[in-house]
Parts: C-alpha cells; sequence; structure tokens
C-alpha cells in the first residue's frame, strides 16, 4: 500500500484543559491515477481545519467546540472542546505538490494523484 496509516495521538487522550483529542475514521482507495482519502470530522469547520504536508508526511488537524445553548448555563461538562488528529505516511511514488482538499458536510476529501511517472502507461506497438 502507497498510504501508511500512523496514529498520532490514542483513540481519546484527555488534557488538563478538559480537550481530547481524537483518532477520525478514514477510508482510502486507489485507482490508477492516485488515491481517495475521506475523513470524518464532524463539527470542523474549514477555517478550524488543516491539512499540511511536510516531506513525505500527510498530517490532518482539525478543532471542533460544543457550543453551550443560549440563556443557558453550563453545569458539567466533560469535553468543552476536542480536536481530531491523523498522520500518514505517503509513498515516494505519489505528488505530494498537487493533494487537493475539499470539505462538506463533516466529510474531508483528498485526492492525492500518483505522479506522472508511477501511473501506468500504454505503450505504443510499432509495425515494421
Amino acid at each position: 500500500m502507497n498510504v501508511r496509516a500512523q496514529a498520532t495521538t490514542g483513540e481519546t487522550e484527555t488534557d488538563q484543559q478538559n480537550q481530547s483529542t481524537l483518532l477520525p475514521p478514514v477510508d482510502i482507495y486507489e485507482d490508477e491515477t492516485g488515491f481517495t482519502l475521506t475523513a470524518d470530522l464532524p463539527g470542523v469547520s474549514k477555517e478550524r481545519l488543516g491539512v499540511k504536508v511536510n516531506g513525505d508526511n500527510l498530517l490532518i488537524e482539525g478543532d471542533v467546540s460544543v457550543p453551550a445553548p443560549q440563556d443557558m448555563e453550563l453545569v458539567y461538562a466533560e469535553i468543552l472542546a476536542s480536536s481530531y488528529r491523523r498522520s500518514f505516511t505517503l509513498s515516494r511514488e505519489l505528488d505530494a505538490s498537487k493533494i487537493e482538499a475539499n470539505l462538506k458536510d463533516g466529510v474531508l476529501k483528498l485526492r492525492i494523484p500518483k505522479a506522472e511517472e508511477a501511473r501506468p502507461r500504454k505503450i505504443e506497438i510499432k509495425v515494421g
């Protein structure tokens, strides 16, 4: 497989500020031109989402906060805010400079193309 997932945190970790880090579930599909990765990030807005590539490492991070209803006072909360974090190792066959990202209805879709030299190609046969 050309994309390898790494858990950068546990399923849930809680720090002293009552914030947890969650590992978002992902699906990864491959076709002859590249990979499509979908990650479930409910409650994460575009402004609070980060997708970064550093070398062969792809990092997805997103923050979500749970707003209290208006005219109500928070009496007890186990999670005031949470964040998502997931890391993947990209193979050298992939062209990280051409990754495309789309966020819709809490689902992040990344298209990670294969480099031209890694894509299958048809060889023309000449007669003569």
